[in-house]
Order: C-alpha cells, then sequence, then structure tokens
C-alpha cells in the first residue's frame, strides 16, 4: 500500500490530476477500497488492490507526461501564432499611418494592438507556470481578435478616401 500511495503522490507531482484524471481517479479508489480490505483484514484482496492501485498511478503519470507535453506544444503555436498575428497587424498599421490615414480610422487597429500586446504578456505568464490550457484560451481569442482588426483596417485602408472641396 506504500508503493501505490508512493505512484499516487508521484502521479500527482507530474500532473496525472489534470491531464490523466480518470486513471489518476482510479488508482485512488483502488487504494482506497485496498485499506478497506485491510479493515476487514482480507489482506489478499487489500494486496490486489494496492497492486492495482500502483499499476493505475504509475499508467496515470505516463499518460500525464505525454498529455502536459502535447498541451506544452499546443500552448507554444499559440504564443507563435499570437506574435504573428500581432507582427502582421503592427505591420499594416505602420503602413496605413505612412499612406496618411485619418486617425479615426487607426484608432481601433491601435487598440487592437494593445490589446494584443496584454493578452501575449498574460499568454507568457500563464507558460511560464505551465498553465498551457490558459495560454491556448489566450492565444485563440487573441488570435481571433487580431485578425478581425487586421481585416477592419485592411477595409478602411482600402476604402477610396473621399476629400472636400
Amino acid at each position: 500500500m506504500q508503493q501505490a500511495q508512493g505512484a499516487i503522490d508521484a502521479a500527482r507531482a507530474v500532473g496525472a490530476a489534470q491531464y490523466a484524471s480518470e486513471e489518476f481517479q482510479a488508482a485512488q479508489d483502488a487504494l482506497t477500497h485496498a485499506g478497506e480490505a485491510v479493515a476487514l483484514r482480507d489482506y489478499r484482496l487489500a494486496l490486489n488492490h494496492a497492486l492495482d492501485s500502483r499499476e493505475r498511478a504509475q499508467n496515470a503519470a505516463m499518460l500525464a507526461a505525454d498529455a502536459k507535453a502535447a498541451a506544452r506544444v499546443d500552448a507554444d503555436h499559440a504564443l507563435s501564432q499570437i506574435t504573428a498575428e500581432l507582427v502582421a497587424l503592427q505591420g499594416k498599421l505602420k503602413a496605413a499611418e505612412t499612406a496618411r490615414t485619418p486617425a479615426r480610422e487607426l484608432a481601433p487597429a491601435r487598440q487592437a494592438v494593445a490589446d494584443g500586446e496584454q493578452r501575449l504578456q498574460e499568454a507568457r505568464a500563464a507558460f511560464e507556470k505551465a498553465d498551457y490550457a490558459q495560454v491556448v484560451s489566450l492565444g485563440t481569442s487573441a488570435t481571433e481578435a487580431l485578425t478581425a482588426a487586421t481585416r477592419a483596417l485592411d477595409t478602411a485602408t482600402a476604402a477610396p478616401s473621399r476629400r472636400r472641396r
């Protein structure tokens, strides 16, 4: 039972509760059943449950390590997407400023750049904390907002400007 508890603790340390929750919960349940069997003095059943618990905890640790690595890759990809969209919008904004586009048409794009930079900082902070789900969530929303702002800026700069006489 001590080996099973040690395997559960090791699985918890690598994030099995988050990334392999079903297998991790099964390991904990098996250990609970082992304790109940000991209380009933059925040591053979307790041993079976303890061995099952240890095996499930080890499986949960392996599954969690794989899932966490995949989540890290997804989070890294999300950071790259935010950065690429932000750079693209900044470039188009710079071109629009150079073309002397009216400030009122550039204001939404400027706000989107500021918001995008803020979300990028938040996503990087979440990445440092290994909160990969938060990074992906921030990345998705920021990328969508930056893409929409880029389209709006393209539309605003493509429209023929009217000159007053």
